[in-house]
This record gives C-alpha cells, sequence and structure tokens, in this order.
C-alpha cells in the first residue's frame, strides 16, 4: 500500500463507486436487498430495518449493529464514525429522541450526499453530516456521549489518531462502541493488496492490538461484546459483494496467479471476524 492519502484517496473513491452502483433486487424476503454481505448478519432486527428509507439499508456496508447492546438514551449526543449512508445515524436518532443529537463524519461527497438524502426521507431533524477524516474529527473537544462505528476504523492508515480522536471528542464518563473487522493474521499478498484494503480484511489489526490501542489512547473498561467469526462463504461473501468493482480486481490481480477468491477465502477463514467493541472515557 501506498501513503495515507493514497489510502484514503483509494478507500473514498471505493464506496463512492459502490454507493452510486445500482441497488439489487429484493430479497427473498421482501424489503430491500443489501449491496454489502456481511450487513446482512449484523444483527439489525428486522423492524428497526423497515422503519428505514430503503436507500438507507440497501447502501450498508458494515459488519454489526454498532448500537445494539448500547445503552443510549434520550438526550445523548452520538458521534458516528464513517458514517456512509446514514443507516446507524437513523437508528440513533429514533434513540436520542427530539433532545439528543446524531453527528456523522464522512471523507466521502457521494455518501455524505445519501445520507443527508436518507435523513430528509426520512424526515428527522436532529441529523447532521459532516466532512472529515475520522483522524482529525470536526468536533469539539468533550462533546459527545457516544462514539460509535460499523466497519471503518480498520480502513484507516493511522488507527492510533482514530483511538486518540475517540478519547479527545468523549466527554467524561463517555462511551464508544464500534462493530469492526479485525483479524488473526493475514498472509502478505493479502496485507498489501489494495483491493483487500477496500473490502475491509488487509487494513485490519488483532483484536488484542485494537484494544490496546484503545488503552494507550486513555480509555478503560475496554471489553469485547461480541464476536462474528467468518467461514469460508462468509469470508468469499464479504469479498465479492462488499465492493464488486474491487472484486473484481482481486480475482485479476489481487492474489497469486493461480489462486481463485474461494481458495482465498479458506485461507482466512477463522481468522476474520467481526468484534463488537465498548470502551469508557474516565
Amino acid at each position: 500500500m501506498s501513503n495515507e492519502t493514497d489510502i484514503r484517496e483509494n478507500v473514498s473513491k471505493a464506496y463512492a463507486k459502490a454507493v452510486e452502483a445500482p441497488v439489487p433486487e429484493s430479497s427473498c424476503c421482501g424489503g430491500p436487498a443489501q449491496k454489502g454481505f456481511v450487513v446482512k448478519l449484523a444483527g439489525y432486527t428486522s423492524e428497526e430495518l423497515e422503519a428505514l428509507p430503503g436507500e438507507a439499508v440497501v447502501n450498508a456496508f458494515g459488519c454489526g449493529n454498532p448500537l445494539a447492546f448500547s445503552d443510549v438514551k434520550e438526550g445523548d449526543v452520538v458521534l458516528d464514525l464513517g458514517s456512509g449512508a446514514g443507516i446507524d445515524l437513523l437508528i440513533a436518532a429514533k434513540k436520542v429522541g427530539p433532545t439528543g443529537r446524531v453527528i456523522g463524519v464522512d471523507m466521502t461527497d457521494a455518501m455524505i450526499e445519501k445520507a443527508r438524502e436518507n435523513i430528509l426521507a426520512a424526515g428527522v431533524l436532529n441529523v447532521e453530516v459532516r466532512k472529515g477524516i475520522i483522524e482529525e474529527l470536526p468536533v469539539e473537544d468533550a462533546s459527545v456521549d457516544w462514539v460509535i462505528s460499523n466497519c471503518v476504523i480498520n480502513l484507516s492508515p493511522d488507527k492510533g489518531k482514530v483511538f486518540a480522536e475517540i478519547a479527545r471528542v468523549l466527554k467524561p464518563g463517555g462511551r464508544m462502541q464500534v462493530s469492526d473487522i479485525v483479524v488473526e493474521s493475514l498472509p502478505d499478498w493479502v496485507r498489501e493488496s489494495e483491493p483487500f484494503y477496500n473490502t475491509c480484511i488487509s487494513g485490519a489489526i488483532p483484536e488484542k492490538a485494537y484494544l490496546q490501542g484503545l488503552r494507550d489512547a486513555g480509555l478503560t473498561d475496554v471489553e469485547v461484546l461480541e464476536r462474528i467469526k467468518y467461514d469460508a462463504s462468509q469470508v468469499k461473501g464479504l469479498i465479492e459483494s462488499e465492493l464488486p468493482e474491487n472484486a473484481k480486481a482481486i480475482s485479476c490481480c489481487g492474489v497469486p496467479e493461480g489462486v481463485t477468491v474461494e481458495q482465498t477465502a479458506e485461507v482466512l477463514a477463522g481468522d476474520v471476524w467481526s468484534a463488537k467493541i465498548r470502551a469508557t472515557k474516565v
């Protein structure tokens, strides 16, 4: 991979293409089918999804429901890192109510535009989306009660800065709860692949390093609430349907000659998972 600016530009372009791609056909059970594969395993209830604009659901590329098991309450201020098309913004908006506030930060113009359309369609008035990077949040010190994020921090080229920013913007006693991809180990050819980076795999770090990074930033009570370990079929689905353009690139030149995506998924099975992680600012 190249420098941090190039990494961010590549990620932003990949997700802009994804959000602008045609919507898939409806799922077997009626409702819109998500473009992303792993969001189907992410723990959203049917009631939560049915209450949202369809565009927010089909353009969800997360790996968990960061608000599940949270104690977000009315009147809270919630910050969503890498808020995308807005699925978690809208769920948070309902939880905090009219006396609360929800802020999304995203670096991709197409995602910001889509999120604002979905906010308007949902008719909520307590949500705003700001353009920025998660290593330099456009948010005041000690101003939010909760930081959430859904399969985004793994994409950061400087996770230490992200963890420090989370600690900076949280109020004393505030908490973060994120869903993210973590890995046990990766072959060098996966770690060095741009397409694998954009599909949330090669930029991911081990769970232990993730938790220690939060502690190093000054956060406490760091814990893993839930793990969803991916088998080979789920890894394949993550590769092929999170970002279809990158799946084509992986099939073409992201794996060693003669190695298929199926074989790659077998190699990675059990070493890639979604973790729901919580921490507190003292």
